[in-house]
C-alpha cells in the first residue's frame, strides 16, 4: 500500500505511525530523509527550513528529551493533509531529570512523493510523577492506557 497522497484513512494512519515509529529511533539523519530538502517547520516557537535546521533542532532536542517515547494518532486527514494528536514522555535534562509530558497537536502538509513538505506543532509540557508514567519502558506506546480525559 502507498503512503503517498492522496491519503485514504488507512494509509494516513499507517503514514502516522510510519513517523511515530521513525521519531522513536531519535535518530536525526533519517528523520530528516523523510522531510522534504525545503520542509517548512514551526515547532512551538521555533521556525526553520530545511534539512540541516532538522537535523540541528532534533539534535538539541533529545539532548535535553531523555528517555523520550512518543505516541501519535491519526486526527484528520485530507487529500495531502494529515493532522495528528500526540503524546511523548521524556526526562528533562534541564530540569533534574524529571519526568515530562507534552500533549500536541501537529498539522502536516506532503509533497508528492509523500515526504513531508511542511511540519506544524503545538504542544504544552506538564510535569508528571514517575507513577503517572504511561510509557514505561517495555510498554509499547501503541497499547499504552490513555483515558478519554487525555485524548
Amino acid at each position: 500500500m502507498s503512503l503517498i497522497p492522496p491519503f485514504t484513512a488507512e494509509t494516513a494512519r499507517q503514514k502516522v505511525k510510519k513517523a511515530q515509529d521513525l521519531w522513536n529511533t531519535q535518530d536525526p539523519g533519517p528523520i530528516a530523509k523523510a522531510y522534504t530538502e525545503d520542509s517548512v517547520w514551526r515547532n512551538r516557537s521555533s521556525f526553520f527550513t530545511g534539512h540541516e535546521a532538522i537535523i540541528a533542532f532534533l539534535t538539541k532536542k533529545w539532548e535535553k528529551e531523555k528517555s523520550y517515547r512518543l505516541r501519535k494518532e491519526l486526527f484528520a486527514f485530507g487529500d495531502d493533509r494529515i493532522a495528528v494528536q500526540f503524546w511523548y514522555e521524556y526526562q528533562d535534562a534541564q530540569d533534574g531529570l524529571k519526568w515530562k509530558r507534552c500533549y500536541g497537536l501537529e498539522d502536516w502538509t506532503f509533497a508528492a512523493d509523500g515526504r513531508m513538505r511542511k511540519r506544524q506543532m503545538s504542544g504544552n509540557d506538564i510535569a508528571i510523577a514517575d507513577e503517572d508514567r504511561w510509557f514505561r519502558e517495555g510498554v509499547d506506546v501503541n497499547k499504552a492506557d490513555i483515558s478519554e480525559a487525555h485524548w
